[in-house]
């Protein structure tokens, strides 16, 4: 198809484009009618994710001058405790 051609195609048709096969049409699918429509935030925008307020709560877990205990654990270590608990 040309892009002039693309332009005015049908709204209720859509090409999809999937790996390994052709580009094809198909009828475009009603979100409105899914199951699961309620938890888009097309339904209700307090479904809307919020990245900013995401990575905020997630780096004040642990602040830079907290304390906090280092262990260090290889393999071996892992080995030993399971050996352990068999016997």
């Amino acid at each position: 198809m040309s892009q002039d051609e693309i332009a005015v195609m049908d709204g209720g048709k859509c090409i999809l484009q999937v790996r390994g096969a052709r580009p094809f049409f198909s009828d475009k699918f009603d979100i409105t009618k899914h199951p699961r429509y309620k938890f888009l935030s097309d339904f209700d925008k307090k479904n809307e994710f919020d990245i900013e307020k995401y990575l905020k709560r997630r780096t004040a877990a642990i602040k830079p001058e907290e304390p906090f205990d280092l262990y260090e654990i290889d393999g071996a270590d892992l080995q030993e405790e399971t050996d352990h608990e068999q016997t």
